[in-house]
């Protein structure tokens, strides 16, 4: 722990006022409007939810205390090159919106990976089910443990009791208010987030003379690197990677992650769920953009003296913690606002993953094999969620072996994700694909990824290919040596030390730039699971209808044919959104009252 400012009174009763208002929010939606009586209310919402809520819901799941944390770092030491992720925000919206969502949709379904056992057999669909559990309980634990680790190394806020008290308060909530709880839940924690960045960012302006101040530094600094177009695909961050890699991982999270899509149909129609998405797109945007420019307030405030390598933290995770207490600490209650933003991005994406994994669990691994009544089954999903609470808060443990937060978080995501995403893509749009080509395809998928994810653990890329950028400690007022230490110098030698006798497959194979693993997956699934499909007479796969995409899912192609009613005026007056609205599964059958009643729909 660094010795400076640390925690006060009305900084801990602001963390605390958050913690309690989100676990107000899972009670009282415990109770309104009769309680979480059926696993529908509990598990998607009673299919009744808005756009408005959604949206921002969307934005909490996975902007997490990695993106409030890990962002601002990662400007700091490679630049602000990550702003370009925005572009990947917009494809991957308009690919999730136009191709994956319609047919989910359609189907009515509550586990994404009830369409595998549609598109091809329960086997893929068990694997799949299992690939999710795996990488979101992973993934969570890092959420969990890595913001709690950064806090308490600055702040001397309670490692342990930090875990805890996430833990605890989301499995509440999720547990007594079910979807529905954890939707407005996000929605209040993505304001926390905001509010905890802006203070960052205000402050920082004010100490360092305005914004055109940062903006001078981090140019000189070299932080503004914006348009790096080197198609090599071992750079670490490139346009490409950034662009390609994101739009990937970032559609293996809101096309086919369940925690994603389950927000997606608990909307009361598929217009609302699309027009969530493009709201979404919106916040990522605004969340994404505070991140980064507080990785310039940050390089701005320590451009002289990097408390990293001046030995005043411990690891490149807590500098933004340090700079909050360092700039805010004259302000009671603050500090605990940032923290309470980091924390609100935690519980939002823990309380959506436990959701997840138990809607997960009730639909793929215990509806299709137990014949259980409404009442159990709401019963079978809180108990599921205090499990899978458990779980991850154990999980978090095994965070502490992992690396920065932010690279560490998209590779879990890619090495999985990928593939996944693959499987999906290829079931979706192409017709020709089979079981065998699909099982085939996903396992050279997972392999291959996992491959070069454990190679880039073990053979870390070169500088050369990382790029890190200098940061200086001459303008430090303590005594250390030597004077002017440079990390990027230092680094320099240590790798070349330590990579003397590194393999030829570590320079370049195991080298490649993280945000490819998930391309590297999906396109392989696709790839392979095409060749052994059509070798294995795929071609002649009879479908039921509505597993494949068509064009009558494509939002150009409806609005084209109420455009083109319009001008041929065989409509009469007509109103596009309402045309939009009817034509986007409003009267469709699977999303009755009765869609999970186990009568038969007439």
């Amino acid at each position: 722990m660094s010795s400076g400012p640390s925690f006060s009174v009305w900084d801990y009763v602001v963390f605390t006022l958050m913690l309690v208002v989100s676990a107000g929010i899972g009670v009282y939606y415990a109770f309104a409007g009769g309680g979480q009586s059926s696993s529908a209310d509990f598990l998607v919402g009673g299919r009744s939810m808005t756009a408005v809520p959604v949206a921002l819901s969307l934005t909490a799941s996975f902007m997490s205390a990695i993106t409030v944390l890990g962002t601002p770092v990662e400007v700091y030491q490679y630049g602000a090159i990550f702003i370009l992720i925005c572009f990947s925000y917009v494809l991957m919206v308009a690919v999730s919106s136009e191709i994956f969502l319609p047919i989910f949709y359609r189907l009515g379904i509550t586990s994404t990976y009830e369409y595998l056992e549609m598109r091809y057999n329960k086997v893929i669909r068990l694997f799949g089910t299992v690939l999710f559990i795996i990488q979101t309980v992973l993934y969570t634990g890092l959420v969990i443990y890595a913001p709690a680790l950064a806090l308490n190394q600055v702040t001397g806020v309670d490692l342990w009791g930090a875990v805890m008290s996430t833990g605890v308060v989301c499995t509440l909530y999720c547990t007594l208010g079910g979807l529905k709880a954890v939707v407005w839940t996000d929605v209040f924690q993505v304001g926390i987030m905001l509010a905890g960045l802006l203070a960052v960012i205000v402050q920082s302006v004010l100490l360092q003379g305005g914004i055109s101040t940062i903006i001078s530094d981090s140019a000189q600094g070299g932080r503004l690197n914006l348009w790096d177009f080197d198609p090599n695909p071992l750079r670490r961050h490139t346009f490409w990677s950034i662009t390609i890699g994101g739009t990937f991982l970032w559609t293996s999270v809101y096309g086919i992650n369940q925690a994603q899509v389950q927000r997606y149909i608990s909307c009361k129609s598929l217009f609302h769920a699309k027009m969530a998405l493009y709201i979404n797109l919106v916040s990522l945007w605004v969340i994404s953009l505070c991140s980064v420019f507080c990785g310039l307030c940050l390089y701005s405030v320590y451009k002289n003296c990097d408390p990293w390598t001046a030995k005043k933290v411990s690891a490149q995770d807590q500098l933004m913690p340090y700079l909050v207490l360092d700039i805010l600490s004259e302000y009671p209650g603050l500090p605990g606002l940032f923290v309470a933003a980091a924390y609100s991005g935690t519980l939002s994406t823990v309380s959506s993953s436990v959701n997840a994994l138990a809607a997960v669990t009730i639909t793929d691994l215990m509806c299709p094999y137990l014949s259980l009544s409404e009442r159990q089954l709401s019963w079978a999903s809180k108990g599921i969620s205090v499990f899978y609470g458990v779980v991850c808060i154990g999980m978090a443990g095994l965070a502490s072996l992992m690396g920065g937060m932010l690279q560490a978080a998209i590779s879990i995501v890619g090495v999985i994700g990928g593939p996944l995403l693959g499987l999906f893509s290829l079931g979706v749009l192409f017709s020709c694909a089979n079981t065998k080509g699909g099982l085939a395809g996903l396992l050279s998928g997972l392999a291959l990824s996992l491959w070069v994810c454990i190679g880039a653990q073990i053979y870390p890329p070169q500088p050369e290919n990382s790029r890190p950028l200098p940061l200086m400690t001459h303008g430090c007022n303590f005594s250390m040596a030597p004077e002017g230490t440079n990390w990027t110098a230092n680094m320099d030698f240590i790798m070349k030390e330590k990579n003397l006798q590194r393999p030829f497959l570590a320079d370049n194979w195991y080298s490649l730039s993280y945000l490819y693993f998930g391309p590297l997956g999906t396109v392989t699934v696709i790839g392979v699971g095409l060749i052994i499909s059509i070798l294995s007479g795929g071609r002649q796969t009879k479908l039921q209808p509505g597993l494949m995409l068509s064009k009558e899912d494509l939002t150009c192609y409806k609005a084209y044919n109420a455009f083109k009613e319009k001008v041929s005026g065989s409509s009469g007056k007509l109103d596009l959104v309402q045309e939009l609205e009817k034509s986007f599964g409003k009267t469709n059958l699977a999303f009755c009252d009765v869609e999970l009643s186990t009568q038969t729909v007439p």
